[in-house]
């Protein structure tokens, strides 16, 4: 597997974010590491063998990221106005400079997919639902969609506009946005076991379907855990369906 280390330096984060990049054509995939993570985790917790098929063959082309969770959504000491200050500007550093930058990486693209797991994954479904124009698919698996699960009563409008469950909640049936939703595609997923918080799911769920939002949710078992093993297993059971090759 072609592996190497994309520099990056981002404006809006005022630092170095190094990508580790996996493979050498085929659909772009963003990895989200899980909280508080760093790009190494694609491989470190198995995921580049499960994809091995994929990237070799040229199907996909993984670019891993660092977090800055430390800083925002982790960092309960500090005040929530300035976590979440923080973890906008990696949101703009994702969409707006690595993003475009991986586009014109990948000239056969439509777009890019989002993925991760716990944590990851609730960034995965965010950048794919604020950015549907960048990210045309999206595999979360037992994310959580509600930010006042990390920052409690506080609310301001960032917190609002990365909180999946509430700005749903308010966005009108005619938002352009759902017409794009409707060409792309996601998998959500998660466990009902150990660990898992299946509710943030459903309540994600509801929106969709009010809206009339396409996705595949779905729910795994009460063996299914809050883990590394069950999240391979996922990947490779939906990475087929968002890479199109089967309905």
């Amino acid at each position: 597997m072609k592996t190497e280390i994309q520099p990056f330096y981002s404006c809006s984060l005022q630092r170095e974010m190094p990508v580790r990049v996996y493979g050498h054509w085929g659909k772009p995939i963003l990895y989200i590491p899980c909280q508080n993570g760093i790009a190494r985790d694609f491989e470190g917790f198995g995921l580049s063998e499960v994809l091995e098929p994929w990237i070799d063959s040229g199907r996909c082309r993984v670019w891993a990221v660092n977090t800055v969770d430390a800083e925002s959504w982790s960092d309960l000491g500090s005040e929530p106005g300035q976590r979440i200050r923080r973890h906008e500007e990696w949101i703009q550093y994702l969409a707006r400079e690595l993003a475009p930058f991986i586009l014109s990486r990948s000239p056969d693209a439509s777009g890019i997919m989002s993925f991760g797991c716990s944590l990851g994954g609730s960034h995965a479904l965010n950048l794919y639902l604020r950015f549907p124009e960048l990210f045309d698919r999206c595999l979360a698996l037992s994310g959580m969609y509600q930010a006042s699960y990390f920052f409690g009563d506080y609310m301001d409008s960032l917190v609002y506009q990365n909180s999946p469950v509430d700005y749903l909640a308010n966005m009108p049936a005619d938002h352009p946005y759902i017409e794009k939703y409707k060409k792309n595609r996601a998998a959500v997923c998660t466990g009902q076991g150990p660990w898992e918080e299946p509710w943030s799911t459903r309540a994600l769920e509801q929106r969709f379907q009010a809206l009339g939002i396409p996705a595949w949710v779905d729910y795994w078992g009460w063996d299914v855990s809050h883990d590394w093993p069950w999240w391979r297993r996922q990947l490779a059971y939906f990475l087929p369906y968002l890479l199109d090759e089967r309905n």
